[in-house]
């Protein structure tokens, strides 16, 4: 995905856990993070307090979607996912995206990965890997200041 490209549609998971979501609840209200991990990456698991950390600082400005990707036959098991969900605190809700769908969608071929996108739903910022959390959370305040001069 290129930056300033619109969300793309919350379609194709093969269940939802903790609510579903779908893309014109999110855009418009405000800003959404949009993080994909799967349950075998540890970085993943690694990055999961500051996520969370994030759903909760900012629960009123910013809406926070979990997309579960497998990266192995084992990451299928949905009874593993809701498992590792529960240990790590991720009550927002996830999209188990075992297929690949929303992957394929996003053009997101890594986990852990974040997007951030503005209120109207276009991209503001996109990054993979474990490190750089407070570059995250830099994006997602420069996005959230945005809100706060234009209101």
């Amino acid at each position: 995905m290129k930056l300033r490209e619109p969300m793309p549609e919350l379609t194709g998971a093969v269940e939802w856990l903790n609510g579903e979501v779908r893309k014109e609840e999110l855009v418009g209200e405000k800003p959404t993070l949009i993080h994909f991990w799967s349950v075998s990456c540890h970085l993943c698991k690694e990055a999961m307090p500051q996520v969370n950390q994030f759903r909760d600082q900012y629960k009123d400005k910013l809406n926070v979607i979990a997309v579960h990707m497998p990266r192995s036959e084992e990451d299928l098991d949905l009874e593993q996912i809701k498992q590792v969900a529960a240990e790590h605190r991720i009550n927002q809700p996830i999209f188990v995206d075992s297929d690949h769908k929303l992957a394929e969608a996003f053009e997101n071929q890594y986990v852990p990965a974040y997007y951030v996108f503005d209120r109207e739903g276009k991209l503001r910022h996109f990054q993979a890997g474990g490190s750089g959390m407070k570059m995250l959370e830099k994006r997602v305040n420069r996005v959230l200041d945005e809100i706060d001069k234009t209101e």
